[in-house]
């Protein structure tokens, strides 16, 4: 279960204890981001600043696994072309990560939402928009804490299935492993487990929007495109085998620039969590969008971006989620971001 026992507005409202749905008209006066439906007692853990403002807020979330912690920092959408490349070419590519890297050394593990292929393999799939990054520019995304990158979404296959197999292999081969990809749908469809002694965290990551002119083809190389129906029997048979491992669904979903995700989103997200995952985490709309719990688990919406080129204003913030899971629950840190030149600069 979330719980938000006592929550400051710094900028002139009172401290208020909100002990029962009744005061939930005190919450009005936080942006949308943190209205959830039900809060409960609790205590204060950590500050969180977002849109300018500083609130104290602390985010529990229950299921207590084992006596150790494992923490893990989700990040929006990562683009290593168009403006973001302009800006390699001037300031170099660890010019991106200067700021973040400090929050990322707080983490076990960093997984970044990887919006190209970088591959050596150019054959661009006719499309709208068509990325590609450099490998050469790997080594500065591991030197940065990156240890994992999801591919599955409407951007990896920009260059073609040989280009997302070289793109796995070059993230491998760097240290980075991927989540969301695989030689045929059930790998790519399979967890990834994130360890770290006797705690077991599995990620279900998956794409859930129409691919512009991409063929599925559940017996060839491709990211993980599994259904809302198909996560929820994938992470309710993984649970019935691993009891004790946290499960979060990873997805690439939403609408682009809408501030707030949909009614079929929030009804999906609920699924999920009911099937047995610990949390579900967004992106692809490149805004950030509501944060809420649901019988005491979270859902970030959408992490919006991360590094990217985004010009619109609502398009140049981000949040970082760290999840720290450990024998008394599953802790939720917000890094809030700007982005300026393309690189994201915690708040």
């Amino acid at each position: 279960m979330i719980e938000i026992h006592k929550i400051m507005y710094v900028k002139h409202l009172p401290f208020y204890s909100c002990k029962s749905m009744k005061k939930q008209k005190y919450i009005r006066h936080l942006p949308t981001i943190f209205r959830s439906y039900m809060f409960y007692d609790l205590t204060i853990l950590h500050v969180l600043r977002f849109y300018g403002l500083t609130f104290l807020t602390c985010l529990f979330l229950s299921s207590c696994r084992s006596d150790e912690s494992l923490s893990v920092c989700f990040t929006g959408d990562l683009l290593l072309d168009r403006g973001v490349q302009e800006q390699i070419n001037i300031k170099g590519v660890n010019s991106l990560f200067k700021y973040v890297q400090p929050v990322f050394t707080q983490y076990d593990a960093v997984a970044v939402n990887l919006e190209c292929p970088i591959t050596n393999v150019s054959s661009p799939v006719h499309k709208k928009y068509v990325f590609r990054g450099d490998p050469a520019w790997l080594p500065a995304l591991v030197e940065a804490g990156i240890t994992h990158a999801a591919m599955a979404n409407n951007h990896s296959y920009d260059q073609g299935r040989d280009a997302m197999t070289e793109t796995r292999q070059l993230l491998t081969d760097a240290g980075i492993q991927v989540i969301g990809f695989g030689t045929d749908q059930t790998e790519a469809c399979s967890p990834t487990i994130i360890r770290k002694g006797h705690t077991q965290v599995a990620i279900f990551n998956s794409v859930l929007l129409p691919l512009e002119n991409w063929v599925y083809l559940d017996d060839k190389p491709g990211m993980c495109q599994a259904t809302i129906d198909d996560l929820v029997k994938n992470i309710q048979a993984y649970k019935l085998t691993h009891p004790q491992c946290y499960a979060v669904a990873l997805l690439h979903w939403g609408v682009e620039y809408a501030l707030h995700p949909t009614e079929e989103q929030r009804r999906q997200a609920r699924r999920l969590l009911d099937a047995g995952a610990d949390a579900v985490v967004g992106h692809h709309p490149h805004v950030v969008q509501d944060v809420e719990q649901y019988h005491g688990k979270l859902i970030i919406y959408s992490l919006g971006n991360f590094v990217f080129d985004a010009h619109r204003p609502d398009a140049q913030q981000g949040l970082m989620a760290g999840l720290t899971f450990k024998n008394n629950g599953v802790f939720v840190n917000f890094h809030p971001i700007d982005i300026r030149q393309c690189t994201p600069i915690p708040k």
